[in-house]
């Protein structure tokens, strides 16, 4: 289960620090069967905030938990009003740096899988194959009554059509794809129910107060178990989401590596935490191991 975010968490003074050297994460990958877990930090360099890391949105912004979403009409239509608004911003994101080092990565055999708890889809932009999206994906939307699976493209035009001129100044974009808007900006925003039975619609991502389905769940851990070794990519892993899979490779003696400029919670299962730029991180890597990042050759 995803539990209502804390606003703020407190390194131990006693954690291993930070470091720019590169070379474990480099030989990790060299030697293959490597399993990424990737984190909301991964996606910073495409215009989308993280949750905790310096400016991160959880100092303004508490998400929508499942619960409050259905609890009730009202809450339902703020945060369709938000998530439309920032869709046409999230929706135009595109993989940086990060995400096409994962995805040449890939390409050269040295991933056993990628894991993302991101919501924007980035990894598979950049070509990335295969993904286990941990927390869903905001390009999906289901019907809670009947289960439908259908395009978040679609829904947009139909809430574009309701709501014809709804185009408030946002103060800000969230990682979970809203835009931060007063309830003055909500306003009588009008929410489309399902068009196949009239159910309330809910993106198809895991949110917050909600479980992750558990065959997703073995899956990833199927991963981790076979993996020669993990490497989380800008991920705080504050919430048990992701700290549960690098629980289970550092119990079972497998190397965790983690990139990340800020601490995280996992800094004491990881063999080293490089506290760098992910962009900028994993295209040196890539050079040193003489692999093509967007189709120009290594040095």
């Amino acid at each position: 289960m995803r539990t209502r975010p804390t606003l703020s968490w407190t390194p131990p003074e006693d954690l291993p620090p930070g470091t720019t050297d590169l070379e474990p994460v480099a030989g990790a990958l060299g030697a293959g069967g490597v399993l990424v877990l990737s984190g909301a930090g991964l996606s910073t360099e495409s215009g989308i905030p993280d949750y905790r890391g310096e400016g991160g949105s959880l100092r303004r912004h508490t998400p929508m938990t499942y619960q409050d979403f259905t609890a009730s009409a009202r809450n339902r239509r703020r945060y369709w009003a938000r998530s439309h608004l920032g869709w046409r911003t999230f929706g135009r994101a595109r993989p940086n740096a990060g995400h096409r080092a994962v995805a040449a990565f890939e390409r050269h055999g040295l991933l056993a899988g990628v894991i993302t708890q991101n919501v924007d889809g980035l990894h598979q932009a950049a070509g990335s194959a295969g993904v286990v999206e941990l927390h869903g994906s905001l390009d999906r939307v289901v019907c809670l009554s009947c289960g439908a699976f259908s395009p978040r493209r679609e829904l947009a035009r139909r809430l574009a059509e309701a709501n014809p001129g709804f185009a408030p100044v946002s103060a800000a974009l969230n990682p979970d794809g809203d835009a931060d808007l007063t309830d003055e900006q909500v306003g009588d925003f009008r929410v489309v129910p399902c068009a196949g039975c009239g159910g309330v619609l809910k993106p198809d991502v895991v949110f917050f107060g909600e479980a992750v389905p558990p065959p997703r769940v073995e899956h990833c851990r199927d991963l981790v178990g076979g993996a020669a070794a993990l490497l989380v990519l800008g991920s705080s892993l504050t919430v048990m989401s992701g700290l549960r899979f690098v629980r289970q490779a550092a119990g079972a003696g497998t190397p965790v590596l983690i990139v990340n400029r800020d601490p995280t919670r996992g800094d004491r299962h990881a063999v080293t935490r490089v506290a760098l730029p992910l962009g900028t991180a994993l295209g040196a890597v890539a050079d040193r191991l003489g692999i093509s990042v967007d189709g120009r050759a290594a040095d």
